[in-house]
């Protein structure tokens, strides 16, 4: 069984970060080996409060894991600061056969303590977006990313566009923020010489802004990808099949898979 490296941050009520990261690697076949990059106080009621591991003790977590498992794919999450992105980024370079998904978690669903402040926001962008094989981005992330307004699916091409232009192999513009009747998601692979767009619509869920969900896709397509050697994972047909599988099961665990935890609901397995 293949295994995904999910380095990000550790939720105590369960329904984000690493957490949600085993459970949809786990979902889709994979094995999940987590690695903390920070620690957060937080529940479905918002984020209070972060403090990122030191950089050395997230490198030694990662090398352990490196350097002893088949890991077929790399999926980071919040980071924590500046330092910890530059290890990570380090890593990537290192290990360059094995497919990258950054999801540059800015904010929680709830709360307005920033994941990746602006120091890291820069470093994201100037260090490991150029190393992904595919960035998953909200529309604020976006924006953050590239400096452009995400309203619209055009606007969300022009941001994807941007984020490949920065070196990524591919980027998802996810539009599930902003007002329409369906989620639109703009996917972007390739660069101005050779590139694919796609637009990936799907009916919008009645249950409102959903705690974990982007953790949950970008661990779905990290699983994905991670069952396929190499180079033929980072291929351009294989991240848009990887893509479509995992925005389904996304789709369907958002539907189908909450589970009442203490009165709340988290977004489980169906």
């Amino acid at each position: 069984m293949r295994c995904v490296l999910a380095i990000g941050g550790l939720d105590p009520g369960g329904g984000a970060g690493l957490a949600a990261d085993v459970r949809a690697i786990t979902a889709a076949g994979a094995f999940a080996a987590p690695v903390a990059a920070t620690i957060t106080v937080q529940s479905t009621d918002g984020l209070v409060k972060q403090a990122p591991v030191a950089a050395a003790l997230v490198r030694a977590q990662a090398l352990a894991v490196l350097r002893a498992q088949k890991v077929g794919a790399l999926k980071t999450g919040a980071l924590g600061d500046a330092k910890n992105v530059r290890v990570v980024a380090e890593l990537a370079s290192r290990f360059r056969s094995v497919p990258l998904i950054v999801d540059p978690v800015r904010l929680a669903t709830k709360g307005r303590v920033a994941l990746h402040g602006a120091k890291s926001m820069a470093a994201l962008r100037g260090e490991l977006v150029p190393l992904a094989t595919l960035v998953t981005a909200n529309v604020d992330e976006a924006a953050q990313l590239t400096g452009i307004a995400v309203r619209d699916v055009a606007s969300a091409t022009r941001a994807a566009r941007a984020i490949v232009a920065l070196g990524a192999r591919a980027a998802l513009v996810k539009g599930g923020h902003l007002a329409s009747r369906t989620a639109t998601d703009v996917l972007v692979v390739g660069d101005a010489a050779f590139e694919s767009v796609f637009e990936l619509s799907l009916p919008r869920l009645a249950s409102g802004s959903v705690h974990g969900g982007g953790c949950l896709l970008a661990s779905l397509i990290a699983a994905r990808l991670a069952q396929h050697d190499g180079d033929a994972a980072a291929s351009a047909s294989r991240i848009v099949r990887a893509v479509r599988w995992s925005k389904a099961r996304h789709h369907r665990m958002l539907a189908r898979g909450r589970v009442n935890v203490g009165g709340r609901l988290l977004v489980g397995v169906p």
